[in-house]
This record gives C-alpha cells, structure tokens and sequence, in this order.
C-alpha cells in the first residue's frame, strides 16, 4: 500500500504516517514545516522507518508545480490523507492571505494532481466544525459548568446549514467544498470528515490551536512550579470557560482513515461530522475539574474577553460515521486526557 500524507509532519498526520509505517505501507510525507513541533515529529518518523519505506518531501501545498512533483515521483497513490492545512483561526484572521493559499490552493492543487496522475486514489480530507459558523442562532441553555444545546441532544449532525465564519471558516469550507464536487463533477472518490476537537501525542498545541492540549501542558507547568515551591504562572482563558466541544483522542482519530480506506468503495463525495460525541463532550471548566483531578492541584488562571467567531457548543452526531464506516470512539475523554498529560511530561 502506498500513502501520500499532507501536513505528515503535523499533529494528526504524524500520527497517521506513524501507523501506516508500522503496517510497512510506503508512506510519502509532505510538508512545509512551518509549524512549531513539525521538525521533532519528522525526526521521530525518520526513526521508525527505512529510506525505501519513508519518503518526506519538503514543499508548500500552495505551490502546484512543487505539488505535482510529488505525485509525479511517488504517485501513483492508493490513498491520500490531506491532512495539511492552516489550522488556527486567530492566525486566519492576522494573515488572511496564507491562510487561503493553503487551504484552498493547496487543496486544490492536491485534487488536480490526483486527477491527472493519481484518479483512482482515495482522498480523505480533515475539515473543521468552523464550516458551520458560529452556530448563534441555535438555542442554548446555560448551567454552572457547561452551555448546552437541548435541541439537539444527540449532538449536530450533517444536515447543519453551512456558514463560513472568519478566514479559517471560509477556507476550509471552500476546500471541503471543492472536495465533494470534485467527487461529482470529476469521479475522484474522496471523504470529508468535518473535525470536532482532536488531541493526542505528537500534538505541540498553542494558545490559538489544540486547547485540550495546550490547557494539559499549562496543568503541568504549574504543577511543576507548585511541587517546587515556585509561584504559579497564571494562564488565560477566553470567555466564560463553558464553552463544549465533543474531544477525539488521536488513535479512535487514526482509526477512522483506516477504516475510511477499508470503505473506499462506498464513499463517493461522502461527509462526515467526527467527534468523541456527547459521551466526550467537555467544557473548559469540565477540563480543568478533571486536570485538577488528575494532577491533585488547583489551577490558577484568569478569564479575557470571549473570542471573536467562538462557538458556544459543538458536539459532533456521530451516528453517520458508526453507521456507514462501523466507526465510534473508543478512548474516553478521561482516558484521553490521562494519556495527554502523560505525552506533555514526557516530551515537554
């Protein structure tokens, strides 16, 4: 099996081309490395694979010639995980332009070149929760710890009306568009997963992306700094801290691309609402009981404004996904966060 992996370098893509190199597929990586962690996470892949086995390739998915290169030296592909992409929505709306250039150009590109050179590949695309927007006409009830949807309590489904909302919203609702036409007007089999909150090893979150792991790296620090007499750093939170995403630990997430791949012949354009569903919902505040809980410290941090386009709750109807590809969650949000903070302690 030959697999072509954009973004390999990133959080999920590293944990994809990890698995399918431990199968002894031949995995091709590409990357541009602009991201904090990717040259660690190329360095540990480099590690666990041969030179005939591993094949990274330094490029910009922005640039098509760069793009068509690949595919032209490696491809054809039976399966193509575009997992590369912009990923924060702060760094959309500070560069609007880059944020485009990667995500709709580079997903373009990776749809032309797999037209032309690779037309029998699988093509999994990671889209994003924000193509629904900001989800404010919703209604909402509001508890001590979390906001809930009460209209929707099995979680939101893929009927949802589309609404791009900031930079990042409308990138990737672009590029998730261009995915299932690509489907239907050109006969690409391709799949759109649309992501809830992911998390896991090989993740070097930041205060703009990865919030379950960049609240579990701040949990650690300051356990650190109290188990050593040191004053604790306080951290930040944007709004009230009740604001809900269903959580996905990396592996069910590697799980679903595997067996995504498995389903080939059924997905023709097909989209997917992906999460740790209602069983793994977490607010803010429900995340830091827990890390409290798991860490025997009490976290000290002050709250700022409520982010611009944050969405108040989103938790993912995953009945589609367990229906069509026999996928559903098998870590738990406790589980997952207990192995998140064990990844934060041993590499950070």
């Amino acid at each position: 099996m030959k697999v072509l992996i954009t973004g390999g370098c990133g959080f999920l893509g590293s944990n994809l081309a990890a698995s399918y190199l431990e199968e002894e597929a031949e995995v091709v990586v590409v990357d541009a490395l602009f991201r904090r962690g990717s040259a660690a996470n190329l360095a540990w892949l480099e590690n666990q694979a041969s030179s005939r086995q591993f094949h990274f390739v330094q490029a910009d998915l922005a640039d098509a010639e760069g793009v068509m290169a690949v595919f032209r030296r490696y491809g054809p592909f039976d399966y193509i995980c575009h997992v590369g992409g912009q990923v924060a929505m702060t760094t959309s709306l500070q560069d609007p332009e880059r944020d485009m250039k990667t995500n709709i150009v580079g997903t373009f590109n990776i749809l032309e070149s797999a037209r032309n050179l690779s037309p029998n590949s699988l093509i999994a695309y990671s889209s994003t929760n924000k193509v629904y927007g900001d989800l404010v006409n919703l209604s909402y009830e509001e508890s001590q710890t979390r906001y809930r949807l009460s209209d929707f309590p099995n979680g939101l489904d893929e009927t949802l009306p589309l609404d791009f909302s900031t930079p990042y919203g409308c990138s990737k609702g672009s590029a998730d568009q261009y995915v299932r036409d690509w489907s239907r007007v050109y006969g690409l089999k391709t799949v759109v997963f649309r992501h809830s909150s992911i998390f896991g090893g090989r993740q070097f979150a930041s205060f703009d992306q990865g919030w379950v792991g960049w609240f579990c790296q701040k949990a650690v620090e300051q356990k650190f700094q109290l188990d050593n007499n040191l004053p604790a750093q306080l951290f930040t939170i944007a709004g009230t801290g009740k604001q809900v995403r269903d959580v996905l630990h990396a592996e069910d997430l590697v799980s679903l691309y595997k067996l995504a791949y498995f389903h080939k012949d059924y997905l023709n354009g097909e989209i997917f609402n992906i999460g740790g569903g209602v069983k793994n919902s977490l607010s803010l505040l429900e995340l830091f009981d827990l890390l409290e809980e798991l860490l025997n410290i009490s976290l000290q941090y002050k709250k700022t404004p409520r982010r611009m386009s944050d969405q108040d709750c989103f938790i993912a109807n995953i009945e589609k996904a367990r229906l069509v590809l026999s996928w559903t969650p098998k870590i738990s949000s406790r589980e997952g966060v207990s192995k998140m903070l064990d990844w934060v302690q041993q590499n950070q």
